[in-house]
């Protein structure tokens, strides 16, 4: 029985932890997510390819901060969250609107809704070691660039 509690502990610890990470997001502040990882954490945004690969601490949070600062309204509704050993995939909706260039697309105002699928690994100290994250990058584009 001690196994079993343990264990359900550790998962709802890991998804509050990733709640946590949205929330900072949704907030705009880099520093809370900062926290939420050990020093040598990493980040794959897969779309990108070797180029999205990178650390936590520097690729991830100044792409995101990027962002933040491109989408001030910068959004999320975290819709499903499922533990997997020391995984913890999150379904995410990613929403804003757009008030400065992003990533060589002219800002026209225009507001994109992407969904999102968020992958984080921990280590035993559920601190982020590692965060995944895929998302339909044509759709995003094709959202902020209609005429």
């Amino acid at each position: 029985m001690e196994t079993i509690q343990q264990k359900s502990l550790t998962e709802l610890t890991r998804k509050g932890t990733c709640l946590e990470f949205f929330s900072a997001y949704q907030d705009l502040e880099t520093d809370r997510m900062a926290g939420l990882a050990t020093p040598e954490a990493a980040v794959s945004f897969l779309p990108l390819g070797e180029a999205g690969n990178g650390v936590y601490h520097e690729l991830g949070l100044n792409t995101w901060a990027y962002f933040m600062d491109c989408f001030p309204d910068i959004d999320n509704t975290v819709d499903t969250l499922t533990t997997d050993g020391d995984e913890v995939t999150c379904r995410v909706a990613i929403f804003g609107t757009q008030a400065k260039e992003c990533v060589g697309i002219a800002n026209q105002g225009l507001r994109f809704n992407t969904d999102h699928v968020f992958v984080f690994r921990f280590d035993n100290d559920d601190k982020i070691t590692h965060v995944s994250v895929n998302w339909d990058h044509d759709s995003f584009v094709k959202q902020l660039t209609r005429a």
